[in-house]
């Protein structure tokens, strides 16, 4: 009955071990954390009127957004992740009205992290308390959704965007939405 203790660390160890690789034999197999599923696809987007957070640009709301196709992104200068996604945001120029929601973030982080990155975004609205986000879905940032000419939403991204991801999920999404 004494070496029972002493063995604890070891069972725990490989457990923990386990649970590892069963999560990297999952990923192989296509089981990404980031394709969370989102109850809110093919769902209309909630309603949201959020405060600027530039004083040259307009707050985000939902009315503004009917008519053209969105991207919505859920950033924070708190976010590494975030940081990583910026460049490729930065290259979507024109081809999506991509508004940014600075979340659960203090303004003036906000405006010094799009100081130094550059500032993609249309239109950027505060989410200091992460109700809006709340109403979304948001798991973490990044987080970016899609939303058709109607306001529903169409796709969600869960974490940063890849390359990849761009062309291959959110171009032909733009291109079938746009139409």
């Amino acid at each position: 009955m004494r070496r029972w203790p002493a063995l604890l660390p070891v069972v725990v160890f490989f457990a923990l071990a386990g649970m590892f690789y069963w999560r990297i034999v999952m990923m192989e197999q296509g089981d990404m954390p980031n394709n969370i599923p989102s109850p809110m696809i093919s769902k209309a987007a909630p309603e949201f009127d959020l405060p600027p957070l530039l004083l040259d640009k307009p707050g985000v709301k939902l009315g503004d957004l009917k008519g053209k196709v969105t991207l919505v992104n859920f950033f924070a200068s708190w976010c590494v992740p975030c940081r990583v996604e910026h460049p490729l945001l930065s290259q979507l120029g024109d081809r999506v009205n991509l508004v940014g929601v600075a979340y659960k973030d203090r303004p003036e982080d906000s405006r010094s992290w799009l100081g130094k990155l550059g500032d993609p975004y249309k239109a950027l609205g505060m989410d200091r308390d992460g109700r809006v986000g709340i109403d979304f879905g948001v798991y973490g940032v990044p987080e970016s959704y899609l939303i058709d000419k109607n306001g529903v939403i169409r796709f969600k991204q869960t974490g940063p965007f890849t390359p990849e991801d761009i062309s291959k999920k959110l171009m032909p999404m733009l291109a079938e939405l746009q139409k």
